[in-house]
């Protein structure tokens, strides 16, 4: 999972204009980064020009997505990154900086700013701090607790079974289940059979 580009455009009537951005480009080889900058660039605002006020979208290019939120008073986001990464949380981080953006650069300056003239240095802080999305946003980070709950408890459970036991003959055997215990289990065991998750 990996964040590429984190850019802040301003949608004009007719074009868009690049107010700031940061990118992640160390996974490219040196010669390359300028020219995968440029097309970056160009893909952010070409997604922004083309996208309705007030509209989310995420854009599928080769192996990247291109999430795109652009809000009513024309201020829009972009942030490109590989297929993997979530995109719930592409969108927590667009909220986030247009928010903040907003807060910290007067409106007037945006349909004439440019990156070197908007005093505005939070990007690369929150592009590096949202690489890991685990880390960045609290309900990843539950999610992945939960299914780090989940694969421990079918551990625990194949680990007390490894002996060549079968939860099956352990049933059949013991003498602390009644008869109606024992065809409960045996009914439950066929109806799961069907959902069962390997």
């Amino acid at each position: 999972m990996k964040l590429y580009s984190l850019s802040v455009l301003h949608k004009g009537s007719t074009k868009a204009n690049l107010l700031k951005a940061a990118y992640d480009l160390s996974s490219f080889s040196f010669f390359q980064r300028s020219s995968v900058q440029e097309f970056m660039t160009f893909t952010s605002a070409l997604i922004v020009e083309r996208s309705a006020l007030g509209s989310r979208a995420s854009v599928k290019e080769q192996e990247y997505l291109c999430h795109v939120y652009v809000r009513n008073d024309n201020l829009g986001g972009v942030v490109i990154a590989d297929s993997e990464y979530p995109s719930r949380v592409c969108f927590t981080l667009l909220d986030k900086v247009l928010d903040e953006f907003s807060r910290q650069v007067n409106s007037i300056d945006w349909p004439s700013g440019s990156p070197a003239t908007v005093q505005y240095t939070a990007l690369d802080s929150h592009l590096a701090k949202y690489q890991n999305p685990r880390e960045a946003d609290a309900m990843t980070k539950v999610q992945a607790e939960l299914d780090e709950t989940k694969i421990i408890l079918h551990s625990t459970m194949e680990s007390l079974l490894e002996r060549g036991e079968k939860l099956d003959d352990l049933v059949q055997k013991s003498e602390h289940l009644g008869n109606q215990s024992k065809a409960f289990y045996k009914t439950a065991r066929k109806q799961n059979s069907c959902c069962e998750i390997m």
